[in-house]
């Protein structure tokens, strides 16, 4: 891995981070934050692999406690609570939409890192976190989903855009994704 890999792996962990001085509005045992954000933009800008270790880097500072977290809040605890599926969610969900982004690299646009941002940003982390929220917390899944995934829709769907605009401005003027190398024919 290049140094220049690791420098941008540790700025979207930063940037995740940042988004945590966001004030959290608490909804239930699960908080609306704007480190979603931070997630979607390591997957669209850094691409699957460098999104992923963003985040896992992220998780790996917040697991030793430091207060990272928009709650405020750091350490180990934070995994074993009802936030947690969300949490662990978030390099996947990093990976996911930064494989559908280099997937759709040579036409990105705007449209497709939504698409990208939905898919890997809202259905993965919500695929993830609601289910542990039900078992941590004695919910049963349409509790849980009315109380750890509908009232986020709205914002998520909103970060999806931002993150997706982003993204196609990135892109146009600084692109961290390489572009994919054609095949070279066999001579």
């Amino acid at each position: 891995m290049k140094t220049k890999d690791l420098a941008y792996i540790a700025l979207f962990a930063a940037i995740t981070a940042v988004l945590g001085l966001v004030p959290a509005i608490q909804v239930g045992p699960v908080p609306i934050t704007a480190q979603t954000l931070g997630v979607m933009l390591a997957g669209a800008i850094l691409g699957a692999r460098r999104g992923f270790l963003s985040q896992l880097l992220f998780l790996v500072l917040v697991a030793i406690g430091l207060p990272l977290l928009a709650s405020g809040t750091g350490g180990l605890a934070v995994f074993a609570g009802p936030t947690a599926g969300y949490l662990f969610s978030w390099p996947i969900a990093a990976f996911v939409v930064g494989l559908l982004t280099e997937r759709f690299w040579a036409r990105y646009n705007v449209a497709r890192g939504v698409l990208a941002n939905v898919v890997g940003g809202i259905v993965v982390i919500y695929a993830i976190g609601v289910p542990v929220l039900a078992a941590v917390a004695d919910l049963s899944p349409k509790a849980a989903i009315v109380s750890g995934a509908l009232p986020f829709l709205i914002g998520d769907a909103i970060k999806a855009v931002l993150a997706a605009v982003i993204a196609v401005q990135v892109r146009r003027s600084y692109p961290v994704i390489e572009r994919p190398q054609r095949a070279v024919a066999a001579r």
